[in-house]
Order: structure tokens, then C-alpha cells, then sequence
């Protein structure tokens, strides 16, 4: 029950503000001024407010003056324990990358943006050219410190000298460096691989073998043509006329010369192995100068094939490949293991890898493996791959003369490994009495699966009732173990 003093008050309460709101609506002047007198009570107020706090801060401050001494002391342990980002200049304090930009940085930012138009635009290889792009651009972007070359710079409070610690793409670099990503995007693609084409065809291996004539002519122009200098200090005739335009050019020496041949596999993981071993210094160009090839394959391979094919050759349509048992696809990467690395020993790791790719795909047995391994594992590597190999073509690393000449070198080793395949294939028509489509000479170089998708292409173009798809990935798969081979026994040459 409510209390009846309670509600009386309540009453007059309601009685008293009736009356006081008619009295000031009936003198409004007096209304005006009570509101004045509010706003000038309102202001005095926030002085005080103000002041008051005022107050407090300084009171604040002569206290913490109290304990300057240890919160110094504190500081410094903390500070010997924090990584700070090692400057270009080597000079502390805040900075901006808009003063220190240099013109070799505004052209690899230029690349970039070219790099993202082509994979978003174009969609070439987006999967490759997107975040390889994106590495490329924050290497490039100064005062970031986001390139595969840069560390955390801390001091040691026992010893107090500097230690270099991993940034996040240096650390994510090492498995480049130590050759670990490209076994296991090795693993993967064998994953995915179907050596039945190539059983059921094994003529079809030749034509993989001719596309590796790329590599040999790459790794011969740079080794003899642009080679260092002999016992006797003589240049070969064309490095000494570019090392007279740029005196820093001394030539390439027999782990880069290999290191460049190997772009004409198409082969990106083989690549970054074959010159993680032998031509670390040169890694970003030939891994860009791959990469960028293997989506470039649409513009690059079919002018190559219309001008070495005839009209008649192209509408030739090849019979269905024959049957291949489960158990010689199973046996097949088992023998081919142990046929490798006997012979070749420095190939095991990528031939290796592959074929337990291969063996876990055709066991059936490995369900899940295989379902990571086609899917979230691959993507992994991709993306860690493309991304730190754009992370480490910094401007001062890779605007140089070397750069340009790997390219030039890694384009022709390109064409002329289509080139090599397509004569293959064509000599395969002769022999076998047209029953070899030289439209999949293209498949010579192991750019899988683009090139298969080329001769398919070119196929349907030429005769609507062409399906070549199958027959191109067997000289495809066997280009792959093929230019593995080969960059095992450079790096075996380069080793001795």
C-alpha cells in the first residue's frame, strides 16, 4: 500500500508546476530572463568542470615526476625486448615513404598494377599473377620493410649487440630458400596427374622430351655466349659488350646459365628448385620470368604452331587412347621412382614427391589426403609461393642488366621448347602414318594443364570433331618428370 504522504507530495508537486507554467506563459519576459540566468549557470559551470581537470592533470604530473627513475629503468627492459623494423638509412624516428621513393620503386609499383590488371582483367593465371603482384608491390613500397630481404632488428641486454631476427616474409621466404615449397606443390600436382594417357601412349613421351630443347638452348646462349670469364680472363665476345655497358655484368656462370635454361620446362616449382640450388641470387627473376610465361601461353605458343603445322596436319583426328589397368597405374610411379633416383639421384626430391602424389591418387585408399592435397594444401603453397617470390623482387634487387637478360634468355628458351615439341609431334605424324596430331607438340613443355587446353583449342578450331585434350597431357606429364630430371643433373653438374 503506497504511503499517503507520498502521494500528497506527488499532488502538490503536479499543482505547483501547473501554476508556475501559466504564470511564466503569462509573462514571457520573465520566462526569457530565467532562461539566461540557466545559460550563464551553464557556462560558469564548464569552467569549473575545466578547471577542475586541469587541476587533476597537473597533479597527475607532479606525481609521475615522483617515479621518473623507474619507470626509466622499466622502459629500457622493455625496450631491449622489443623488435624494431631496421631502417634503409639506418637512422631512427617516425618516417614516411613519400620522401625516400626512388624511380625503381615507382616502376616495380608500375609492374605490379600491370601484374593485377592481367590476373583480374585478363584473368591470366590469377591464382599465380594476383598475389605474386601484391608481393611485388609491398616490397616496393619504402619504409614497409615488407620484402623477403628484410628482418627485425632488437638488442641483446646481455651482450648488447644487435640481433637479426625473421620478418613475417623473410620467415615465410626460407621455404624457398631451403627448397621446401616446391616438393610440395610437387606432391600436389601429382595428386592430380593421370599417367593413363601417357601408358596407354608411351610414343607420346617423345614429344615431352623434344620441349625440353628450350632449356638446352637457354643454358647455352648464357653459359657460352654470355658466360664469365675463361682461365685466362677472357670474357665471351657478348658478355664483354654488355659488361661495356654495364661494368657490373661479368657474365653468368654454369649454375645460372642452368638456373636460366630451366624456364623452358614452363615448369614454375622446377624453376624455383632448379635456382634455389644453384643461382640463389637470381631466384626472383626466374621465378617471375616462368611464372610469367606460364600465363602468357595463350599469346606465346599458338603462332609457333600454326607457322611449323600444315592444314592438313592440324584437322587430323587421333583414335581414343587404349584402356589402362588400375595395377599398371599403381606400379607405373613405384618403377618410375626407383628408375630415377638410381639414375639421377639429385631429381628424388621433385620426382619423388610427385610420384607419391601420383601413388596416392591411384591407390584409393587415401581419400582424405587426396582431397587435401588437390584442394586447401595446394592453394597453401600457391599463394605462399607466388607472395614471397613477388616480396623478394625488390627494385634495387631486380631493375638491373642481369634481369633483362634472364627474361629475354627465359622467352626464348620458352619458344624454342614449343618449338622442340611440335617437331617431335610432327615427326610422329610421318612415322606412325598420321595418326599423331602435331597440334599437341604445344604439350612438350609442362605448362599443365594451359597447353593441353591449347592444343584442344586449336584443335576444335581447325576440325569441330577434334578432341585432343587427352592425347596433350600425356607429352605434358612427361615434359614435367622430364625437366625434373634434367634440373636434377644440372644441379648434380653445378655441385661437382
Amino acid at each position: 500500500m503506497r504511503c499517503p504522504l507520498k502521494s500528497s507530495k506527488e499532488i502538490l508537486r503536479k499543482i505547483y508546476f501547473y501554476y508556475l507554467c501559466e504564470y511564466f506563459f503569462k509573462n514571457p519576459i520573465k520566462m526569457g530572463k530565467i532562461i539566461q540566468m540557466k545559460r550563464v549557470a551553464f557556462i560558469f559551470l564548464t569552467i569549473a568542470f575545466v578547471s577542475m581537470c586541469a587541476v587533476n592533470t597537473v597533479k597527475a604530473q607532479n606525481a609521475a615526476t615522483a617515479t621518473t627513475c623507474e619507470v626509466s629503468s622499466v622502459s629500457q627492459q622493455v625496450d631491449s625486448d622489443t623488435p624494431t623494423i631496421e631502417k634503409a638509412t639506418g637512422a631512427g624516428g617516425y618516417k614516411t615513404g613519400l620522401t625516400s621513393i626512388t624511380p625503381g620503386q615507382i616502376i616495380m609499383i608500375l609492374i605490379a598494377l600491370f601484374f593485377f590488371y592481367l590476373s583480374i582483367n585478363k584473368r591470366f593465371e590469377p591464382l599465380l599473377l594476383l598475389p605474386l603482384a601484391f608481393g611485388i608491390l609491398i616490397a616496393n613500397i619504402p619504409g614497409a620493410n615488407l620484402s623477403a630481404y628484410d628482418f627485425f632488428v632488437s638488442s641483446d641486454p646481455t651482450s648488447m649487440e644487435s640481433l637479426k631476427r625473421p620478418g613475417l616474409l623473410n620467415f615465410l621466404y626460407s621455404g624457398i630458400l631451403y627448397v621446401i615449397y616446391p616438393p610440395m606443390i610437387f606432391l600436389c600436382i601429382g595428386s592430380m596427374t593421370d599417367f593413363g594417357p601417357l601408358i596407354a601412349n608411351p610414343r607420346t613421351a617423345l614429344i615431352g622430351l623434344g620441349g625440353q630443347l628450350g632449356i638446352f638452348v637457354a643454358f647455352g646462349g648464357a653459359f657460352f655466349l654470355l658466360g664469365t670469364a675463361d682461365a685466362e680472363g677472357t670474357l665471351p665476345w657478348l658478355t664483354s659488350v654488355v659488361h661495356a655497358f654495364d661494368p657490373s655484368f661479368v657474365g653468368f656462370n654454369l649454375g645460372e646459365a642452368a638456373s636460366i635454361g630451366i624456364i623452358g620446362s614452363s615448369d614454375g616449382p622446377t624453376s624455383i628448385f632448379a635456382a634455389s640450388m644453384m643461382a640463389p641470387q637470381i631466384l626472383s627473376t626466374v621465378a617471375i620470368a616462368a611464372f610469367s610465361y606460364m600465363a602468357l601461353v595463350p599469346f606465346i605458343q599458338p603462332p609457333i604452331m600454326r607457322m611449323l603445322t600444315t592444314s592438313k596436319e592440324r584437322v587430323v583426328t587421333m583414335p581414343e587412347p587404349s584402356k589402362v589397368t588400375k595395377m599398371q597405374k599403381i606400379f607405373f610411379p613405384i618403377i618410375l621412382t626407383i628408375i630415377v633416383l638410381l639414375l639421377v639421384p639429385a631429381a628424388g626430391t621433385l620426382v619423388g614427391m610427385f610420384m607419391l602424389g601420383n601413388l596416392i591418387r591411384e591407390s584409393g585408399v587415401t581419400g582424405r589426403y587426396l582431397e587435401t592435397l588437390q584442394n586447401a594444401f595446394l592453394n597453401i603453397l600457391t599463394l605462399l609461393v607466388a607472395v614471397c617470390i613477388g616480396s623478394s623482387a625488390r627494385a634495387d634487387y631486380f631493375l638491373t642488366t642481369t634481369t633483362l637478360i634472364v627474361i629475354f634468355l627465359g622467352l626464348i628458351a620458352f619458344a624454342f621448347g614449343t618449338v622442340g615439341g611440335v617437331l617431335i609431334a610432327k615427326l610422329l605424324y610421318y612415322t606412325t602414318g598420321g595418326k599423331v596430331n602435331p597440334l599437341i607438340g604445344n604439350s612438350g613443355v609442362s605448362a599443365m594443364p594451359m597447353a593441353a587446353r591449347i592444343s584442344q583449342k586449336l584443335g576444335q578450331h581447325y576440325n569441330p570433331q577434334n578432341h585432343l585434350l587427352m592425347h596433350a597431357m600425356g607429352p605434358i606429364v612427361s615434359s614435367t618428370i622430364a625437366s625434373a630430371i634434367v634440373a636434377g643433373i644440372f644441379i648434380a653438374l653445378a655441385a661437382g
